[in-house]
């Protein structure tokens, strides 16, 4: 079993929504990758900083499978205004914790930044 979750304008919950600051992308992007280490059980796989894309994995949780977590930063080029979305997506186990990773990120990321 597997499933997926991505930050959605129609979730009821500000940490399961696309988040918008008034901030530079470039920042916002350095301030997600200190995010990610800062998480227990997250690893960063890839990055691309051109893009604004973190690719990292959350170890599995009881009766989970492991988690691809992708995190993405956009924002115009040099104005102070940035989206950081999360799609998580889960291979293996029985149950699917996608809401919860999304959560998990963005939880302590919103009081990091806003």
């Amino acid at each position: 079993m597997g499933g997926s979750f991505e930050t959605n304008d129609k979730e009821t919950s500000q940490h399961l929504r696309p988040l918008r600051v008034p901030s530079l992308p470039a920042g916002i992007y350095g301030r997600a990758k200190e995010m990610v280490s800062d998480l227990p059980g997250w690893t960063l796989v890839s990055e691309d900083e051109a893009s604004g894309t973190l690719v990292c994995e959350r170890k599995a949780r009881v009766l989970g499978g492991t988690s691809r977590i992708t995190i993405r930063v956009e924002g115009p080029e040099g104005i102070p205004s940035s989206t950081v979305s999360v799609k998580s997506e889960t291979s293996g186990g029985l149950l699917s914790h996608d809401k919860a990773n999304v959560s998990e990120f963005m939880k302590p990321f919103h009081r990091r930044v806003c």
